[in-house]
């Protein structure tokens, strides 16, 4: 008998050493602190030792110098993911692209450490792939102070990487390592959903939980509403069942909320927008900064439970609608690049809020605004989630890239774009555009001063290529970010993101003494271009005032004036 009390007694002894060497960072602190990179890579590096279904995979580099990893759990041990996809579901996680917001980090220690002990049910059909911290350099700038609004943690990361971009800006154009890893993670994990973990900013409310989720109407096709009528009310409805209330992203800064909110439109440099270019499901956890940090994590790990559950019932099903939604983007099909919020389209969200006043501020003593937690409430306000078409495209059979423009190929090929070279000199047929108007920003944005606005003209020319240019069919999977980044008018295309803006700059010009002479022969040679320049002088009376305008505006038609000034360099082959 004694014997046996000291066996169970040995046997509980071993079962509490056991459970504390699982225990997370979070875990053994107050419940408000985060972990440290180095834990956090430990942490992992302990799971991956422990247990055979965890694999932690070091990946390409960040501009911190250190390589981005990824860890994957499948409980079936196979770790090949062409092998993965023939019959199973991906999700990928991602946490600490604001390393201020680290509330993803310390949940997703906590659930991968359940999930391979059992504690929760690891699914059959769905491998479960994070990135533990996606912004190595920001999370090594730890500090108490930079995120000034929020609730904890003690400390954490800046928003800023080692060279301070903000990451999920950065997610088309590229800049730093940091993307260009994460492209080439995302093509050989092809997700079919992902979910991008933050801390919000903004209006005051009674939710912890808030969500961005992919915009139905940029996922396309069917896929887009199923997410949004089926896939997602279901993983809230579960949440809520557990006792969480959740509520769209609150879309409003310095504003109180009672007057209506619109779902934000997630372009493609943000993260969600990247992966709907690639028909993947995303969405990205808001929790609320001013909550305290333990039940903000306890809500995100809340929600990745969620989404598993769903994906594991439902897996055949979002792998099917992905591989529908290619039918929608075809040639010859329209798609739209730019999108204008439809305010004839509401409805009526039913939000928890508290009141807002303005009282007189302190400092200014100006009217500032004021929420009281006394006053909470419970009301519809409207909520606009439809957006209208305001700019379309008719997709091309190709695109053709001359291979001069290695800076864009160099991306295509990143994001697993298949090109196939041109194997000898050849004219062939296109559209081309010339860029007739822009506007740039004149403050600088994430490195660059971006366009936008941008207008093209269009003709039907015959273009001289070249071997080893590259044509690039339309008929493929990653269609859609051909779409969104060489179509010069996208918000977000290669062009707006200054790839091109060499063709912005003429490289030649005349001199008036000289070219007065040559001028006034092509108007003697050419009765109809004489007549054109007589036309505009009567019609534009600053023009004809004007001898500069007018010898600028004969060079502009004639044989002198240079093609590849606002020729936009990327050529579209039609069916």
């Amino acid at each position: 008998m004694k014997k046996s009390l000291v066996l169970i007694l040995f046997s509980l002894q071993l079962m509490a050493q056991n459970n504390d060497k699982y225990l997370t960072p979070y875990e053994k602190g107050n419940g408000n602190q985060t972990a440290t990179y180095a834990e956090t890579i430990a942490y992992f590096k302990m799971l991956d030792n422990s247990f055979e279904t965890i694999q932690m995979v070091p990946m390409g580099l960040t501009d911190s110098g250190e390589p981005l990893h990824i860890v994957i759990f499948d409980p079936q041990k196979n770790f090949d993911f062409k092998a993965i996809h023939k019959n199973r579901a991906v999700l990928l996680l991602n946490n600490g692209i604001h390393p201020g917001e680290p509330d993803g980090i310390d949940a997703t220690m906590m659930l991968y450490r359940d999930l391979a002990t059992g504690k929760l049910k690891a699914p059959d059909n769905t491998v479960i792939v994070n990135i533990p911290i996606y912004n190595i350099g920001g999370a090594l700038n730890r500090n108490s102070h930079t995120r000034a609004n929020q609730n904890g943690p003690e400390s954490y990361g800046f928003r800023g990487n080692a060279r301070n971009y903000d990451l999920n800006r950065d997610f088309l154009k590229s800049d730093t390592k940091n993307s260009r890893s994460f492209a080439e993670i995302f093509q050989k994990v092809n997700p079919d959903v992902f979910i991008d973990n933050h801390v919000s900013n903004g209006a005051d409310y009674q939710y912890t939980f808030t969500y961005i989720a992919t915009h139905h109407q940029k996922l396309g096709g069917e896929l887009g509403p199923y997410f949004k009528n089926d896939m997602l009310p279901a993983i809230l409805a579960d949440m809520k069942k557990h006792g969480t209330e959740a509520t769209p992203y609150v879309n409003i800064h310095d504003q109180k909320p009672d007057g209506g909110f619109e779902q934000f439109m997630d372009y493609p440099r943000y993260s969600t927008g990247y992966a709907s270019m690639f028909n993947t499901i995303g969405s990205m956890p808001e929790t609320h900064m001013l909550k305290d940090y333990a039940p903000r994590v306890k809500v995100t790990y809340d929600y990745m439970v969620a989404s598993i559950v769903y994906i594991e019932k439902n897996y055949k099903k979002i792998k099917q609608l992905r591989a529908d939604n290619l039918k929608n983007y075809q040639p010859g099909m329209k798609y739209t690049l730019l999108w204008e919020l439809d305010k004839t389209k509401v409805t009526q969200l039913e939000f928890l809020g508290y009141e807002g006043d303005y009282k007189t501020s302190e400092i200014s003593g100006k009217p500032r605004l004021y929420y009281d937690r006394s006053k909470p409430f419970k009301k519809n306000v409207p909520y606009y989630q439809e957006y209208s078409p305001v700019k379309e495209v008719t997709i091309p059979e190709a695109y053709i890239v001359p291979k001069s423009w290695w800076n864009a190929i160099e991306l295509l090929n990143l994001n697993g774009v298949d090109m196939q070279p041109l194997d000898r000199d050849m004219e062939i047929e296109v559209e081309s555009y010339r860029i007739t108007d822009y506007k740039t920003s004149s403050n600088a944005y994430e490195g660059h001063y971006p366009h936008n606005s941008t207008k093209v003209s269009v003709k039907t020319e015959k273009v001289q290529f070249h071997k080893g240019d590259f044509i690039i069919s339309t008929k493929q999977p990653n269609v859609k970010y051909l779409l969104e980044t060489l179509e010069p008018e996208a918000p977000d295309s290669y062009f707006n993101w200054n790839f091109f803006d060499a063709i912005l700059q003429q490289k030649e010009y005349f001199s008036a003494y000289v070219f007065e002479d040559t001028a006034a022969k092509l108007l003697k040679d050419d009765p109809k271009l004489k007549a054109a320049l007589e036309k505009k002088k009567q019609e534009d009376k600053a023009f004809a005032e004007s001898g500069e305008a007018q010898l600028d505006w004969i060079y502009r038609q004639s044989v002198y004036y240079e093609k590849s000034y606002l020729q936009y360099p990327v050529y579209r082959k039609m069916k």
